[in-house]
């Protein structure tokens, strides 16, 4: 079991270190460009060079069923569930082949009204509340995997 964040602008990066050293797994930051991860044999940063979707290609290639991906990326997250992957977002929301359809679904739709001139608050910020949600939600997919 890995887990693979999609880490440009991933805000839960120090809780999923945390979280997989308690458990002894493997992380790979995956990103455009270089960022400072601790310094742990466990924590590879994977630094991608190439067109807009070289990290989520990256990811893709390498993620197996059974690992874990953090994400916010839609189109990265149903390519990953596809892989039988799990997927969690950065506020704790699972992701699956059960949800993701509705999710893509909304997007476009919300994609389509932005495009007509409606605008969108976009995401709400991130909250302590949230972080507990995604600490939570990422022990117990843990828990469920290692348990399988």
């Amino acid at each position: 079991m890995i887990i693979y964040i999609d880490a440009d602008a991933c805000p839960v990066k120090n809780e999923t270190y945390k979280v997989a050293k308690r458990y002894g797994l493997k992380v790979f930051v995956v990103a455009n460009q270089y960022m400072n991860v601790p310094m742990d044999i466990d924590i590879q940063m994977q630094v991608v060079s190439g067109d807009f979707d070289a990290a989520d290609d990256w990811i893709v290639e390498a993620i197996n069923e059974g690992d874990i991906l953090v994400t916010s990326d839609l189109l990265l997250a149903d390519r990953c569930i596809k892989k039988n992957a799990k997927v969690l977002g950065p506020k704790g929301n699972e992701l699956d082949e059960e949800n993701i359809g509705s999710i893509l679904a909304s997007r476009e739709l919300s994609s389509h009204l932005r495009d007509l001139g409606h605008t969108n608050t976009g995401p709400s910020a991130m909250t302590k509340k949230d972080r507990s949600t995604f600490l939570s939600k990422l022990d117990q997919i843990i828990q469920k995997l290692k348990n399988s």
